[in-house]
């Protein structure tokens, strides 16, 4: 559960409080957005790993040593991991290099941000998941 934390604060610091803060103190908005780009750029990669490892646990046959419940109905937490994953990989690989480009910065920017904040849905989602999932392990462990 502590990994879909991480993916989800990371997240939230970086896209609300990190990247405005450069736009208000560096001197230029190109500066700005040149650093912007690159802490985008390494989040990527924490996003990547922490939905990566999150989906990997899910894929373990004793699911339920892990999360402390079986697969009896289908599960919304590998949907809500993929596309988290999904989106920050569709972000640094399409969106980011045609922003670099300035290649109709307007739409690509509004689509990245799109993006940026279904990922951020996408790992609130997960969290509450494996807090279920916890919930259920603890009550099943107390009766």
């Amino acid at each position: 559960m502590w990994l879909a934390a991480a993916w989800w604060a990371s997240l939230s610091l970086l896209g609300f409080v990190v990247v405005p803060l450069l736009f208000m103190h560096l001197p230029t908005p190109a500066m700005a957005g040149a650093m912007a780009a690159r802490l985008f750029s390494a989040q990527t990669w924490v996003s990547c790993a922490c939905a990566g490892v999150l989906l990997l646990l899910n894929l373990l046959k004793h699911e339920d040593l892990v999360f402390g419940m079986e697969r009896k109905r289908i599960s919304w937490f590998p949907l809500f991991a993929g596309l988290g994953l999904l989106c920050a990989v569709l972000v640094e690989w399409v969106v980011a290099p045609r922003i670099v480009a300035r290649e109709d910065l307007q739409l690509w920017h509004r689509l990245g941000s799109a993006m940026y904040l279904l990922q951020w849905l996408c790992a609130i989602a997960v969290f509450q998941q494996l807090l279920k999932r916890q919930a259920v392990a603890r009550a099943r462990w107390q009766a």
